[in-house]
C-alpha cells in the first residue's frame, strides 16, 4: 500500500481479546474498526482468527457461548455470521476483499530459522511460534472449511501462494488495482452555478497584476514629452 496516499488508509492490528472485547458478540471490535465511506480499511488478522485459532484450539472458547451447540452447530452459525455481516457490508457500499496468503510449511521453518538466527529480527519471533507450528494438519483444515464456507460472491477469498514475497505482493497489488479500477470512481461533479464562480475566480487570479490598458497608455504617451 506504499503507493496509496496515507491519508485515504488505515491499518487495524487485532490480538488476543481483551476482557472488554470478550463481553461483546465476536464481531463488535472489529465492527469497531471499520474505515468510513471513501477510506481503505486494512486489517491484519481478522474476525476469521474466530474461526481458525479458537476452532483448532477450543479449550479458548468461552464455554458459556458453546453451552448447548455441537461443534458444528456452533462453527456452522460462526460461518453464517460471517457471511451475514459481509453481505450487510456489501449492501452498504463496502469492497470486501480477502486474501489467504498461502505459506508452504517448508517455507515457513526457513523464515523461522531466519528470524531466531538474526538479532534484527528476534523481536518478529514468539515463543508460542514453535507451539502453533505442531498443529500445521489442524489449522490447514481449518483454513479450508472456512474459506469454503465463507467465500462468496459479495466476498470473495483470494488464495495466494506466498512463499516468494514478490510474487504475492504483485499477485495481491494486481487484484487491488483492478478492484479499484472497477468501482469507477470520478471526481464530485460541480453544479452550473458553481462552474460560473470558478470561471469567474479565474479570470480574476489571471488578470491579477496586469495594468488597465488606459492607463498603460497614458504613460507611454508620457515618456515621449521632453
Amino acid at each position: 500500500m506504499s503507493g496509496v496516499n496515507p491519508q485515504g488508509c488505515q491499518v487495524f492490528s487485532f490480538k488476543k481479546p481483551s476482557a472488554e472485547e470478550l463481553d461483546h458478540n465476536f464481531l463488535w471490535r472489529y465492527m469497531k474498526a471499520l474505515p468510513e465511506r471513501g477510506r481503505i480499511g486494512i486489517f491484519n488478522r481478522s474476525y476469521y482468527e474466530d474461526v481458525l485459532v479458537v476452532k483448532v484450539h477450543p479449550e479458548w472458547l468461552d464455554q458459556k457461548r458453546t453451552k448447548g451447540k455441537s461443534d458444528k452447530d456452533f462453527w456452522r452459525a460462526r460461518y453464517e455470521d460471517i457471511n451475514n455481516f459481509e453481505r450487510h457490508l456489501s449492501r452498504n457500499g463496502t469492497l470486501i476483499l480477502k486474501f489467504f496468503l498461502h505459506l508452504s510449511k517448508s517455507e515457513q521453518k526457513k523464515r523461522f530459522l531466519e528470524r531466531l538466527t538474526h538479532a534484527d529480527k528476534y523481536w518478529k519471533v514468539s515463543p508460542s511460534d514453535m507451539g502453533e507450528r505442531k498443529f500445521w494438519s489442524e489449522y490447514q483444515e481449518a483454513f479450508e472449511s472456512a474459506i469454503s464456507a465463507t467465500s462468496t460472491k459479495w466476498a470473495p477469498w483470494y488464495v495466494i501462494p506466498a512463499d516468494r514475497k514478490y510474487v504475492a505482493r504483485a499477485l495481491v497489488a494486481d487484484i487491488v488495482v483492478g478492484a479499484i479500477n472497477g468501482l469507477d470512481l470520478k471526481y464530485p461533479t460541480v453544479s452550473p452555478e458553481a462552474m460560473k464562480a470558478l470561471v469567474a475566480a479565474r479570470k480574476e487570479l489571471e488578470g491579477d497584476g496586469k495594468e488597465p490598458k488606459a492607463r498603460k497608455r497614458k504613460r507611454s504617451q508620457a515618456s515621449g514629452r521632453v
